[in-house]
């Protein structure tokens, strides 16, 4: 099955009605992945297919309930609504989210705060060829960012909850949350959240084509 069948095939599952410009440009941003990926290995995935399903649609598998906790796309929501992508490492899933949400959800403004410069570079060149002026890059550590900016703050696999609050606590403005996209649930790393942290949400997630368990845990500072 070729990428764009596989993309389309698990967007219908996920109940994503994206466009044709959309999808177009989500592929577009995994050839560019692809390109890039021989010369500089921004991620250990190779092959374009387990791209679409590992790093696409595991990445929108989140979107329906980012968008409730960011009441985006509401005739309502007229205010700028800002999403932060703590070790977004290639762009994920901040990328995939951004070109999904930029006809939709053009409130949604998301930066993506990586170190490692090689995948920064790679992010600016997604931003510039794929016109995505949704998508901000800030090439920094985390905890040298400024605080109280964001209304949600997301990870993929960056680290354990505990260093997760530890680390990016700080960004959220008031009312903001923590998402943090985890596989297994580990009760452990619950426990050891610091107060006035709590978990708000513990969401099963259903990706597309992969066999494994997935959560998006939302954290709350009370």
């Amino acid at each position: 099955m070729s990428a764009a069948h596989l993309l389309e095939d698990g967007l219908v599952a996920l109940d994503l009605a994206l466009s044709a410009a959309t999808r177009t440009r989500l592929l577009d941003y995994i050839a560019l992945l692809v390109k890039w990926n021989r010369t500089y290995n921004l991620t250990a995935i190779r092959d374009e297919c387990d791209m679409v399903t590992q790093h696409l649609l595991d990445s929108l598998s989140v979107l329906p309930q980012l968008k409730k906790i960011l009441a985006c796309g509401s005739a309502l929501t007229v205010k700028p609504r800002r999403l932060a992508d703590v070790g977004s490492g290639a762009g994920l899933p901040g990328i995939p989210l951004a070109i999904a949400c930029a006809e939709t959800s053009p409130e949604l403004v998301v930066t993506l705060i990586e170190t490692v410069e090689k995948k920064s570079a790679f992010q600016r060149q997604v931003k510039i060829e794929l016109g995505l002026d949704n998508v901000l890059v800030a090439s920094s550590r985390v905890e040298d960012l400024p605080g109280g900016v964001f209304d949600a703050v997301i990870s993929r696999a960056f680290a354990n909850l505990e260093d997760f609050v530890r680390l990016a606590g700080h960004l959220p403005a008031p009312g903001g949350v923590l998402c943090a996209m985890k596989g297994h649930v580990i009760p452990a790393e619950m426990e050891r959240l610091p107060s006035p942290w709590r978990i708000r949400q513990c969401l099963p997630l259903q990706v597309p084509g992969l066999d494994a368990r997935r959560h998006l845990i939302v954290l709350e500072n009370v």
